[in-house]
């Protein structure tokens, strides 16, 4: 009886305790209804957020992202999953048992920006409501058993960047958009199609393609799709990868799929196109080339395909070819592979003295050649003439090139990653020794390239450029990462290229859950970038469990021993955790009004700082002062409309006088659009510690009443945006806009290279670049801005991403990881609105891509007249214009080590500027009455912008990822 007491007093007191810990925390609740076996042993009954579990971050108390790749989980995915609200990234990749459909509930998790869920086990038809999610970028379902059709929502993501349905059992056609319907057609910022390997039918729609797309990849192979292959697909100018092979297309191969000058790797094998061979001339970066197993027109070797010296790889078995083959084919100095098998070609086979050093197989079996005039000049390259005439003679009968054991080593090699200079050690249990002798526990899968653009496996340079880029990403990723192992290249019945990956730890012999949560998502989540050479890969890990943390669960056996002494001792060890718990209780309480005073301290971060105290004034901020709202009442005449200089989203703008006489800027936040106090201390902090002519002074500010009121120096002549559209009534002819880039650009490099610690802008764009009396440029609006602190290994911060739509870096945007180089993109797109007085995006076009691809560095002016504002100044040469463009470009480099810093591109534009004849050191000019500029300021007002977002709510679909 005492027992059954003590059994319900301890359930009470337990319950009790639970619903003080958890009543308000709906996470934890969602996290423990997915009901998964095998979640990582610190899943318990802590707080997620506090207990930092495994897979698991947080913002604040909530939970925004479940990065649980390669745990072994096991079970379905619940639709308590909604609970989650905050959640913005989903990976569970790599748990072969995860099972079941995908909930419908799915759709309900409004701020997913990522589900992954590479490698697992799920089927069913993928849900419709995925459509809802408006903030997806990334969709990987790829390799799971998910059947039925392509939901036509997935077109409504119009922030979509990757889209990676392959390796499934979809069947169909493929969608587009129809009235209020939409379609794949939809997606123009998603730059990857990945639908190989599953059962589509029909043909592939005229409309799924169009000029406003920026896909680079659009995979279809090895499905069911019949018809011909729609002209629209020629449109699409930044496609590098195009595989419609293992399908059932026919009719002639469209004329335009030549202006696809950007294509790397075209496969369109193994269908029943007819017509004659396509002249691909134009694709002049061509690197892999097959056309085999179709129904082409009879033809004599194609002359073109000698010109295109990128070519690696040409597949061309059983095109219907004949006639002898051009010797000046094998001069081509990349070229490594020929396989003509299956056709025509007589005559005589000449390869010529100076071919490619890299040439190492030349297939034609079963064609008609009758000789080889340089078979004994031949070294190092597999000739294959088997059923061949010539081997039909019995002098040649025996010679190499017709024997039929010569196998090539186009689908396999031996690679295997060296080791270190150094001399392995048995190792003991199932452990593996690293390339640098180290017996460890390796984290292991299958690296998957869906089109190299190479095909000789046996090239070790391949695979050891693969293997300093993962160590390179890895040692950058901050993962302990000892060494990495490759071994076991080979190509799959797909024409995939399949290697072996062993990540091996450092420091021990196992990774952490965390470890591996890491290392896993960094593949699925494609933030490791292979060399370009490997082209479109995906990753499928194995199963690890020997982790660092695991914990030894004892046997049913000991379990089971002594059970009446365990009831008694646990009887008693019950008693002990009551009053334990109920003193944990009550600690969990004085926590939680501790915490609570915490945040409330944190809302007013001013709180220290009375005006009141002894010291009679709030501390100075390295010559920002403080000043109370009723004195700034009285230099503005009390807020009045006569002293209103503009106006946005966050407030307005005023203009004061000082008892001093001097002119300032007052800048009063409306209720709703304020940020945290700590943001507003934190960019009062960073503002008062720069100081350079080129950066906004801040004067003083305001934390009390309620308001947050920032006090700036005043600049008469407004922003950057007011003069190129026309609003300020001041003309920027090409002299007075290098001098605007060059003033910005050296502010840039002030807060990059000079400023302790550095800073980063964040959020560099026209309206946040004024003009004072000179108009000379100033950088304004430190919101977004992020420090850098030097005394760290990092090169860059993990942020969440934040900026304005047009000028963020995409790179950023794709790994939350802001460097100087994220200011350096965005300056880029400032020096094209320079040019052309245009917003970054306009009627749906990003200007950065629109300029890339019309760029004729053969034309004058780079072909860009249509670009060119007509405000720059009419008849007026432009000198250094091109310069210009040039340092543009470069700053909006798809990669961010390849863009300058911005000390270079100060160096580079004061270059141009003295080329014009131009001082760079001087001042411009006091700006002249004749500008006729208003003394009001327009609503889009100098000192902040309305698309600034002090949330970090950035809107995605803005953005156009290069």
């Amino acid at each position: 009886m005492m027992e059954q007491k003590l059994q319900v007093f301890l359930l009470l007191v337990i319950s009790q305790t639970w619903v003080v810990v958890y009543s308000n925390n709906q996470d934890f609740l969602g996290l423990k209804s997915l009901e998964w076996k095998n979640t990582p042993p610190n899943w318990g009954r802590k707080d997620p957020c506090e207990a930092k579990w495994d897979g698991i971050d947080c913002i604040d108390t909530r939970v925004t992202s479940v990065t649980l790749s390669s745990m072994g989980l096991e079970g379905q995915l619940s639709g308590d999953i909604e609970q989650l609200t905050e959640l913005q990234t989903l990976d569970l990749s790599y748990n072969k048992k995860l099972t079941g459909p995908l909930p419908q509930s799915i759709g309900n998790l409004q701020k997913l920006t990522n589900l992954i869920l590479v490698g697992c086990a799920f089927s069913g038809q993928i849900p419709g409501t995925i459509g809802s999610l408006k903030d997806l970028v990334f969709l990987s379902l790829n390799s799971n058993r998910f059947t039925g059709l392509i939901p036509p929502s997935i077109g409504s993501l119009s922030k979509l960047y990757w889209l990676d349905l392959a390796d499934n059992q979809i069947e169909g056609t493929i969608p587009v958009s129809r009235g209020n319907t939409p379609g794949l057609d939809m997606l123009l910022h998603c730059k990857h199609f990945h639908f190989g390997k599953n059962k589509l039918t029909g043909s592939i729609p005229e409309k799924l393609f169009n000029s406003n797309m920026t896909l680079i990849h659009v995979l279809f192979d090895s499905n069911q799709l019949t018809g011909n292959i729609p002209s629209s697909l020629g449109l699409v100018k930044s496609l590098e990868v195009v595989r419609l092979d293992g399908n059932e297309l026919n009719d002639t191969v469209p004329a335009n799929l030549k202006d696809l000058t950007n294509v790397t790797e075209l496969i369109l094998s193994d269908n029943k196109l007819s017509g004659v061979i396509p002249n691909l001339t134009s694709m002049s970066g061509l690197h892999y080339l097959d056309l085999s197993n179709n129904t082409f027109d009879k033809s004599d070797f194609p002359s073109w395909i000698s010109t295109i010296e990128s070519l690696t790889t040409l597949i061309m078995e059983d095109t219907k070819l004949q006639g002898p083959i051009p010797v000046d084919l094998f001069s081509l100095p990349n070229l490594e592979t020929v396989i003509l098998r299956k056709n025509k070609l007589n005559g005589t086979l000449d390869i010529g003295t100076s071919h490619g050093s890299h040439l190492n197989l030349i297939d034609l079996k079963n064609n008609e050649i009758t000789e080889f005039r340089n078979s004994d000049e031949v070294n190092g390259i597999d000739i294959i003439l088997v059923d061949n005439l010539i081997c039909q003679e019995t002098t040649e009968s025996k010679a190499n090139y017709c024997n039929t054991s010569v196998v090539s080593q186009l689908t396999n090699s031996s690679y295997v990653t060296p080791k270190k200079g150094c001399v392995p050690s048995p190792c003991s249990s199932d452990m593996i020794s690293s390339p640098n002798c180290q017996c460890a526990y390796p984290y292991t899968g299958s690296l998957n390239f869906r089109a190299p653009s190479f095909s000789d496996l046996e090239n070790t340079t391949y695979y050891q450029i693969l293997e300093n880029s993962l160590m390179t990403f890895f040692q950058k990723f901050e993962v302990r990462v000892d060494s990495i192992a490759l071994s076991n290249p080979n190509k799959d019945v797909s024409e995939y290229l399949n290697i072996k990956l062993e990540v091996f730890p450092s420091g021990r012999d196992s990774f952490d859950r965390q470890e591996i949560s890491d290392i896993g998502f960094a593949l699925s989540n494609q933030t490791y970038k292979t060399p370009k050479t490997f082209g479109p890969f995906f990753f499928i890990a194995d199963q690890y469990e020997s982790y660092a943390d695991s914990i030894e669960v004892p046997s049913d056996k000991s379990k089971s021993s002594k059970t009446s002494t365990g009831i008694i001792i646990g009887a008693a060890v019950g008693g002990l955790a009551a009053v334990l718990l109920l003193l944990l209780a009550g600690l969990y309480a004085f926590h939680q009004k501790k915490r609570a005073e915490r945040a409330t301290e944190l809302s007013h971060p001013f709180g220290s700082w009375d005006p009141n105290s002894s010291s009679g004034a709030v501390p100075q901020l390295k010559g920002a002062r403080w000043f109370s709202f009723e004195e700034l009442k009285k230099y503005t005449n009390n807020f009045s409309a006569a002293n209103d200089v503009g106006s946005g989203g966050y407030g307005k703008v005023y203009r004061g006088t000082l008892p001093t006489g001097e002119l300032v800027a007052v800048k009063r936040s409306l209720k709703e659009s304020m940020q945290g106090g700590v943001e507003f201390k934190t960019e009062i902090e960073l503002l008062s510690r720069v100081h350079h002519k080129n950066l906004v002074t801040l004067v003083g500010f305001c934390f009390e009443q309620g308001e947050q009121i920032l006090i700036y120096e005043y600049i008469p002549n407004g922003s950057l945006k007011d003069s190129l559209s026309g609003k300020s009534g001041i003309r920027l002819d090409w002299m007075k806009r290098l001098r605007v880039a060059l003033g910005t650009a050296r502010g840039l490099s002030y807060l990059h290279e000079l400023a302790n610690p550095t800073i980063i802008h964040r959020d560099i764009k026209s309206t946040n670049v004024l003009l004072d009396d000179r108009l000379n440029a100033k950088v304004a609006d430190f919101g977004l801005s992020k420090l850098m602190m030097r005394d760290s290994d990092k090169d860059h911060v993990t942020t969440q991403v934040k900026g304005t739509m047009g000028y963020l870096d995409p790179e950023y945007y794709m790994t939350q990881q802001l460097t100087e180089k994220s200011d350096v993109y965005s300056f880029g797109v400032l020096m094209l609105e320079l040019i052309t007085a245009k917003k970054p995006i306009e009627r749906g076009k990003y200007v950065v891509r629109e300029i890339r691809l019309a760029m004729d560095k053969t034309k004058d002016l780079y072909n860009l007249h249509s670009f060119i504002d007509s405000n720059i100044g009419s008849g007026t040469r432009l000198v250094g214009f091109e310069k210009f463009v040039d340092m543009a470009m470069e700053c909006v480099g798809d990669s961010g080590v390849d863009r300058p810093t911005m000390s270079e591109v100060v160096k580079e534009i004061e270059a141009i500027m003295k080329l014009a004849g131009l001082n760079p050191n001087a001042d411009s000019e006091p700006t002249s009455t004749s500008y006729e500029y208003s003394s009001k300021m327009s609503s889009s007002n100098p000192y902040g912008e309305e698309a600034f977002d002090h949330s970090g709510t950035f809107p995605p679909s803005k953005i156009e990822p290069q």
